[in-house]
């Protein structure tokens, strides 16, 4: 291969990072995994997963760990168990009935103290109302709540009738929903009047009736939430309270195959029909249970857990609902936004609460920065012990803020990287083991195969840059795209057919140690006078810079390189005005990384648009780059925010 042939074909490998922080003697001593894992994982893989798998209560065990007729997956075949007695009932029968297994904060202050045995009763009666609703083992159920305890319950509720659920994150469109439902043949939809969102009743019935409408949904069932008016349709409708609090507050379960559907859910961001991700029980509960007690060190006897994710999201899933129930911890909810009714309120239920683990995502974190080192300050965070990053990879400046004015430079932090396909986390530090390197989520799980690959499926060498791809099964992986095994092959197994490869479609480098970097999606990459270039390292070396807070990069097209580098900052709240911040910080990335990321243009801007889920729309950037038409809008959290940008556009400066 040509000296530039293989710079298309790899991803070139920029900034480098030398900072490391090893765990605590103490924390490290009484680590739930320690460094054997990696070894015992080596040297008999399936049987790793197999003891993982006996941390779980089986009716039946299995007779076949794992069957893989490339590339579709059968893990501990023969086996049967129920997912929602694993993760509720098996804790009141072992004693531990009276632990609190949720704390819910809604947004207006709110609050609700559920034990396990609360949940227990609370998923039994919902259970019975589903039957009674018409739900049987194999139906699809959607779930379009916003983030109160009902959603959980709701979830669970199916798992224990073995009928599949699809959550529908509560931001979306009634047409997102509708498109969920005609594919998963939904024949329930479970919905709100509404949520609590930046201090206002927001209205969720209104767009559900609007979806369902034409479709095969027979019943549709209602929390009431906020006492908002909402439309009821005779014979289809009914309220959550009419119908689930005068059921029965005790069900008898039944025990499902190991590859019994529990969930399908919906990848967002695309124009093409919505791809339904399918995972079952048994394989899914396992990992997504193994890797929160290893990944977090769960202490459930003393540990307060909190996930800042939605439950619309696999992270709320994997980590607010089977993950952390399963393990038996006691857990925070929350309703609402980090700013409501003040910037302070994340620190506030950490406070209130006395969190010790908080897990949430670098976008959130980087909107601390930006709001300021002042507001945690005034709380009282000691009881953190570890905190996670999940969502996209997080730069090295924003891991030190976070490690430093929210853990007090004592707590691990663990960054990991999964997606919506593979179920739980694969890739991320053992916080009693790994010493970790700020903006890395550095080597594979035990038992879990991952490399870095070129073009034609090479493994690139330590310093390298590539393609993300799984080269052995797991056991929380997506078996399929519901109702289309061609577009599951396709999409995921196509591009490294010949290896067997999964591909991943994210970009990442080894550094000279081996230790992985996320470098975000392919499609992000930028090709720059023929080096392929990811935003994310670009964007790391801007939000470096003492002033910038946030930043989001793309590639516009030039003449002269084939792709120009503009990026959009914002500015950290304590940052001087006035000066030259465009030309500074272009030299500020040449000096970080070198002239060939340096941007051609630089626009600070008030804001970056997002989705309510926190993802950054860089399609939109690219539209305000290349001076095209925008894009639909309708996704974002605040539409407005894309005029601000278009107007501050020509004041952007260009070399």
């Amino acid at each position: 291969m040509t000296e530039e042939a293989s710079s298309e074909a790899t991803l070139s490998n920029l900034l480098r990072e030398e900072r490391t922080f090893p765990p605590s003697a103490a924390f490290a001593e009484a680590a739930n995994v320690k460094a054997d894992a990696y070894e015992r994982a080596a040297d008999d893989r399936i049987g790793f997963w197999e003891d993982a798998a006996k941390r779980l209560a089986w009716s039946e065990p299995w007779h076949t760990a794992l069957e893989w007729n490339a590339p579709f997956a059968k893990w501990f075949v023969g086996g049967k168990l129920n997912v929602a007695y694993n993760c509720v009932d098996r804790h009141v029968e072992a004693g531990n009935g009276d632990r609190v297994a949720i704390h819910w904060e809604g947004e207006p202050g709110d609050t609700r103290t559920i034990t396990y045995r609360d949940l227990q009763k609370d998923v039994s009666k919902a259970a019975n109302a589903l039957h009674e609703l018409g739900v049987r083992t194999g139906d699809r159920v959607m779930i379009y709540l916003p983030m109160i305890p009902e959603a959980a319950v709701a979830m669970l509720a199916c798992a224990r009738l073995g009928a599949a659920h699809s959550v529908v994150f509560g931001g979306f469109s009634a047409d997102s929903l509708r498109n969920r439902i005609d594919d998963a043949q939904a024949k329930v939809v479970i919905t709100a009047d509404g949520g609590y969102r930046r201090g206002k009743p927001s209205a969720l019935k209104p767009a559900a009736d609007e979806a369902i409408a034409g479709t095969g949904v027979e019943k549709v069932l209602v929390v009431r939430r906020t006492g908002e008016d909402v439309a009821m349709t005779e014979g289809r409708d009914v309220w959550w309270h009419d119908v689930v609090d005068r059921q029965p507050d005790t069900h008898e379960y039944s025990t499902f195959d190991a590859e019994n559907p529990l969930f399908i859910l919906y990848t967002s961001g695309t124009t093409a029909k919505p791809k339904g991700i399918l995972h079952t029980s048994g394989g899914y509960l396992t990992q997504a249970s193994y890797t929160h007690h290893a990944v977090f060190d769960l202490k459930p006897e003393t540990d307060i857990y909190w996930c800042a994710a939605d439950i619309g999201w696999v992270t709320g899933h994997s980590y607010i609902v089977y993950g952390p129930l399963s393990n038996g911890v006691t857990q925070v909810m929350y309703e609402g936004t980090p700013d409501t009714p003040h910037q302070g309120r994340f620190w506030e239920i950490i406070q209130k609460y006395k969190v010790t683990i908080l897990y949430t995502a670098p976008t959130t974190i980087r909107t601390f920065m930006k709001w300021g080192a002042d507001i945690p300050a005034k709380f009282d965070l000691s009881s953190l012990r570890l905190l996670g990053s999940v969502g996209e990879p997080i730069n090295p400046e924003a891991w030190i803020w976070y490690r430093h004015h929210i853990g007090g430079d004592n707590a691990p932090i663990v960054d990991t990287w999964w997606q919506t396909e593979t179920g739980a986390i694969m890739v991320s530090p053992l916080p009693g083991v790994t010493a970790t390197k700020p903006g890395s989520a550095q080597k594979a799980l035990p038992g879990i195969s991952v490399d870095v690959v070129d073009e034609s499926g090479k493994p690139v060498p330590n310093g390298g840059g590539g393609y993300l791809v799984l080269t052995e099964p797991w056991p929380s992986m997506l078996r399929t795209i519901w109702g289309d095994d061609e577009r599951f092959k396709d999409t995921y197994w196509s591009r490294y057919s010949d290896q067997g490869y999964y591909f991943a479609g994210d970009g990442a480098k080894k550094d000279d140690d081996g230790d992985l970097w996320l470098l975000g999606r392919v499609d992000d990459v930028m090709n720059v006078s023929g080096h392929r270039i990811s935003t994310t390292e670009v964007e790391s070396a801007l939000v470096s810079h003492p002033s910038v807070a946030e930043a989001a990069v793309v590639g516009a097209t030039d003449p002269t390189t084939g792709q120009g580098i503009v990026a959009f900052v914002i500015l950290r709240g304590d940052a001087e005005q006035g000066g030259d911040p465009a030309s500074e910080l272009r030299a500020h990335v040449s000096r970080e990384i070198g002239p060939i990321a340096k941007p051609r243009q630089i626009l600070v801007v008030p804001e970056l648009p997002k989705t309510r889920s926190g993802k950054i729309m860089r399609r939109l950037l690219r539209d305000v780059a290349e001076k095209r038409d925008l894009g639909d809008v309708t996704t974002l959290a605040d539409p407005t925010v894309m005029n601000l940008i278009s107007d501050g556009l020509s004041s952007g400066k260009q070399d």
